[in-house]
């Protein structure tokens, strides 16, 4: 398994350069650039900027300087500057030498920060909100589809159906405001807005402290996210659940004499959970990059808000990095999901 695991990541690489090209040549296409205004600067000054950033180079020369900033790790003895412009996302001192890697550069919009620093600040509230949204589709989908499945063709199973329709339906932008309305404004249960942490965060991306007001906070938007994935899991729950608990190793379980619910929690249900931690992965990983309409409606300072502000105001850095963030994020959550198959199902090997 360890072989796997170190092959996949080194797969990464080939990856994340084949989603920065794609995205790089992308991203130029697109009229305009990240210094046009509706009236235009001094050509001096257009020149200056151009040329402090770089955007003056042949396109070629720009993407393979931002491959060597964001892909090739630094190791040195010498102490980091400090400056703006040579940030890392990952720092750290072994001894006396020193690891740095991925440097995404400066933000175009934001003067007096960089990519990393905007990562750091806003990354950490979109992966709070996004693990909260994932835990209540699990806490909700997957309990629903097993007892959808368990009591097929009864009341049960309508109302969980009826339950998953109505949470593929309503989309975030739909049920956002509602919750706003009903739980903020109305009946003044929650706040309608805001966020319930700050930076620094600890580790970097916990909060500092879990207080009751931290989950009032998140409440709201941890269900409007979740609702739809709890739908998406109770549906492909029942459908799997089903289709195991007619297999004969079931049946033959049965006709020794076991308990159902040994039967059930032993046999069949981990074979079940296969195709729902297929879907786990691209879930988790969507979830935690920040979904921007969520973080619009109740007002969380997330990444995906200046995620979609970075492209109408054509930030390149923040633009790339966001992507390639997402990829990475991508790629280790299906690592983790190959994982849990073989925990699963041992029979199968991770060669």
């Amino acid at each position: 398994m360890g072989r796997f695991i170190v092959r996949r990541i080194l797969w990464m690489f080939l990856v994340l350069f084949v989603v920065s090209l794609i995205t790089f040549v992308l991203m130029h296409q697109v009229p305009g650039g990240p210094f046009d205004r509706e009236k235009p600067l001094p050509k001096e000054i257009m020149e200056n900027l151009n040329a402090r950033y770089h955007l003056d180079w042949p396109l070629w020369r720009q993407y393979a300087q931002y491959v060597y900033d964001v892909m090739v790790p630094r190791i040195t003895t010498q102490r980091p500057s400090g400056s703006l412009l040579d940030s890392y996302l990952i720092e750290f001192k072994v001894g006396n030498v020193y690891f740095r890697w991925m440097n995404f550069g400066p933000s175009y919009s934001s003067k007096s920060r960089t990519v990393n620093d905007i990562f750091r600040d806003q990354l950490p509230v979109s992966a709070q909100l996004g693990v909260m949204a994932l835990f209540v589709a699990m806490l909700v989908g997957i309990p629903l589809g097993i007892l959808a499945a368990l009591k097929q063709n009864t009341i049960f199973d309508y109302l969980g159906m009826a339950i998953a329709i109505l949470g593929v339906s309503v989309p975030v932008i739909v049920m956002g405001p509602i919750l706003v309305w009903l739980f903020g404004v109305w009946l003044r249960w929650l706040p309608p807005s805001g966020w319930g942490a700050k930076p620094p965060f600890l580790l970097g991306f916990l909060p500092r402290q879990l207080t009751p007001d931290y989950f009032r906070y998140a409440l709201m938007p941890a269900v409007a996210l979740g609702l739809g994935g709890s739908a998406l899991l109770a549906r492909l729950t029942r459908a799997s659940l089903l289709q195991v608990i007619r297999e004969d190793y079931i049946r033959t379980a049965r006709a020794k004499g076991l308990a159902e619910r040994v039967v059930i929690v032993r046999h069949a249900l981990k074979n079940a959970m296969i195709p729902v931690a297929t879907v786990l992965g691209p879930m988790f990983a969507n979830l935690v990059t920040g979904t921007f309409i969520a973080e619009a409606i109740f007002g969380i300072p997330g990444l995906g808000k200046y995620f979609v502000i970075s492209i109408s105001n054509r930030d390149y850095p923040v633009i790339m990095g966001t992507i390639l963030l997402f990829a990475i994020i991508l790629v280790l959550a299906n690592v983790v999901v190959d994982v849990v198959y073989a925990f699963l199902d041992p029979r199968i090997r991770l060669a």
